[in-house]
């Protein structure tokens, strides 16, 4: 299938504002292609070619891709970056450019869809010695077969960046309605394989019966499920009756993998960190049976046997070098709290099953793996969630969770049957899209910065500026960032690509026509960097307005 006919479909979208518009045209797209093919493309039109959960990536900076832009069409680097300046970003530019190309190359066939797949993905495979040369090699490769409108997805889809408004949630609507199937079937198929490519193709070959199919697969890992915020113990017990309170660490949460002889720890961005933390590794293997499994828990760090700063555990994740060293000056601890799969899926039985089996299974005599302190709560004895809430707090962790025993696992959801509270008020993870530098001694900083959420389909929202709470040294490495990320400047103003993620503190949340979610946040303060989130983290318009007071 020729690559043209996804651009114009990719166009056809990005010509409507209208969901239901964007899911007609990718439903009739998806009845065209055949079965091998499907997948591929169902990844494209979200802007990558990998599934959310693969550790592989294109890697190629945009410095790199504006060369080749430039060698392909026959201009300077600056010409370039003049170009995406004025466009906003390097596929636009690429477009503009592509009328001025002076080099044409004879013979060439017309990009297919395959093909294209293909080589990006050959990106991710290419290391070592002269590696950035052989991948501007393909992608040369690439633009210099490709008109003017492809050249701009080619650059897109390198970038994963394909700006035509379309997330999963359109996809999912597309494959339902393309192959009439159920979306609470789908949905489910999509919950518990986190691949909106096979469960497309399942879908086109194999129909609903094919789709329940799909299960839980140790190796490949799912949305976390996500926990709302609670008004007050007392509301939360009462709500559910009876719950499960434990600690609630602040580290990073791991979900962990054992398929066969191997173990994988991915973080709640589905990230694998397993080399990073290769001393877990070893521990889990001893306190596990030798059975595959999916696990979740807290990892932490501690310093005499006391949590210490998230951002220890951050760099501990994030370490590529000096590992043995970083093992000994950052000692982990994981607080494993639930048991998704072992031996076979388990995300349908109640919490309370799930608990009291990984209770039974893990080994915790090794000092570095335990359980999360747990204690079961109903209305008569919740002053007993009181006392774990404070205790909790007097250990130095962030609060408690109040879980519905209950209830099934659900990837990705966020709901009432699971709950934090928090003795900090509640914060937000939000995107930077902007900003604008300071003043006075702060006139080489970038001081405030215009930050998103994801609205429907997760489309970016605006929703306040922020800046307070960052010092000299992070701001000056923030400036760097949004320099690293721009798309574009005037004046003091700059937009960048939403690469950034921070976790905001407010007084409180109010409604205002002045910003694109339709409220903002009063006297909004940085709390930190969240290095290990990403945009598919970040906080919604929805959730916003069910916190809200007004």
């Amino acid at each position: 299938m020729k690559y043209q006919e996804l651009i114009t479909v990719y166009e056809a979208i990005a010509g409507t504002t209208k969901r239901l518009e964007k899911t007609d045209i990718l439903a009739e797209f998806f009845k065209k292609v055949n079965v091998d093919t499907l997948p591929k493309v169902v990844l494209m039109a979200l802007g990558t070619v990998f599934p959310p959960w693969s550790e592989e990536e294109q890697g190629l900076a945009d410095k790199l891709l504006m060369k080749a832009i430039a060698e392909v069409v026959g201009v300077s680097l600056s010409m370039v970056e003049d170009q995406v300046r004025e466009q906003g970003d390097i596929g636009g530019a690429a477009r503009e450019l592509y009328k001025k190309r002076s080099q044409t190359t004879f013979f060439s066939k017309p990009l297919e869809i395959e093909f294209v797949f293909s080589n990006l993905r050959k990106l991710a495979k290419i290391s070592g010695d002269k590696s950035q040369s052989r991948k501007i090699a393909i992608v040369l490769e690439l633009l210099s077969s490709a008109t003017g409108i492809e050249a701009k997805y080619i650059a897109r889809t390198i970038l994963e960046e394909l700006r035509i408004g379309v997330g999963e949630g359109t996809i999912r609507d597309a494959i339902s309605l393309a192959f009439n199937v159920d979306k609470v079937i789908l949905d489910r198929a999509h919950m518990l394989t986190n691949d909106l490519g096979l469960v497309a193709k399942v879908a086109k070959e194999k129909g609903e019966e094919g789709l329940g199919q799909l299960n839980l697969s140790p190796g490949k890992p799912v949305k976390p499920m996500l926990a709302q915020l609670s008004e007050g113990i007392d509301n939360s017990v009462r709500e559910m009756g009876e719950s499960i309170c434990e600690t609630k660490y602040d580290g990073i949460r791991l979900q962990i993998h054992k398929k066969e002889d191997e173990i994988n720890l991915f973080t709640r961005r589905l990230e694998n960190v397993s080399l990073a933390i290769p001393e877990m590794v070893g521990y889990i293997k001893k306190s596990f049976p030798n059975e595959n499994f999916i696990a979740e828990g807290e990892i932490i760090a501690t310093k005499n046997n006391k949590p210490i700063s998230f951002q220890y555990m951050l760099q501990r994740v994030r370490r590529k070098y000096n590992i043995e060293k970083a093992i000994e000056d950052v000692p982990l601890k994981l607080f494993l709290f639930d048991l998704l799969y072992f031996k076979k899926s388990m995300i349908d039985e109640p919490l309370a099953i799930r608990r009291s089996t990984l209770e039974e299974v893990v080994d915790t005599s090794l000092d570095q793996i335990n359980l999360s302190e747990m204690i079961k709560v109903t209305c008569e004895n919740r002053n007993d969630a009181l006392d774990l809430f404070n205790k909790s707090i007097a250990e130095g962790h962030e609060g408690i969770m109040i879980k519905d025993p209950k209830e099934p696992y659900i990837p990705g959801i966020r709901g009432k049957k699971m709950q934090k509270f928090k003795a900090e008020p509640e914060s937000l993870d939000v995107v930077v899209v902007g900003g604008t530098y300071g003043i006075g001694r702060r006139t080489n900083f970038i001081g405030s910065y215009k930050v998103a959420i994801k609205g429907e389909d997760d489309e970016l929202k605006t929703v306040a500026h922020v800046a307070t709470g960052l010092d000299d040294e992070t701001l000056a490495s923030l400036t760097d960032l949004m320099n690293k990320y721009k798309v574009h400047e005037k004046g003091t103003k700059i937009d960048v690509e939403p690469k950034i993620i921070l976790e905001i503190a407010y007084s409180e949340i109010v409604k205002s026509p002045e910003y694109e979610a339709g409220y903002s946040l009063r006297f909004p303060v940085v709390k930190r960097i969240r290095k290990d989130k990403g945009l598919a983290d970040i906080d919604t318009v929805e959730r916003l307005k069910s916190m809200f007071k007004g």
